[in-house]
């Protein structure tokens, strides 16, 4: 985890892209490559919508979110993608289970 989902976007761009990707995003995101997950999710559009790419991640510093956009944007445009929408999907460890069990238990004890 984290993941980086790509929609209205060739498949064979993204998989030409994602090396880069991934070492640069986890570079910035100071995470492990291997944890780096790339999708392409396929839709069908209903009215016009754009490119995207969603991030979903655990919240870093506002900066490091700035570069990885960044860095995004920069790598899309180098393959003739412009214009796509990159926006983020911030991800709560007390809320990310992982075999039924959350990341990080919260704060607040349940009441019964």
């Amino acid at each position: 985890m984290p993941f980086l989902r790509f929609k209205g976007m060739d498949k064979d761009k993204v998989k030409v892209m994602s090396p880069v990707i991934i070492e640069q995003f986890a570079r910035i995101a100071d995470v492990a490559e291997e944890k780096v997950k790339i999708e392409l999710l396929v839709v069908e559009q209903i009215t016009n919508s754009p490119s995207s790419v969603e991030i979903l991640m655990f919240e870093r510093e506002q900066e490091k979110h700035d570069a990885i956009a960044a860095m995004m944007n920069d790598i899309l445009e180098e393959h003739d993608i412009r214009q796509a929408h990159i926006f983020f999907v911030i991800l709560s460890p007390t809320l990310y289970y992982k075999e039924g069990v959350p990341l990080k238990r919260g704060q607040v004890e349940l009441v019964r």
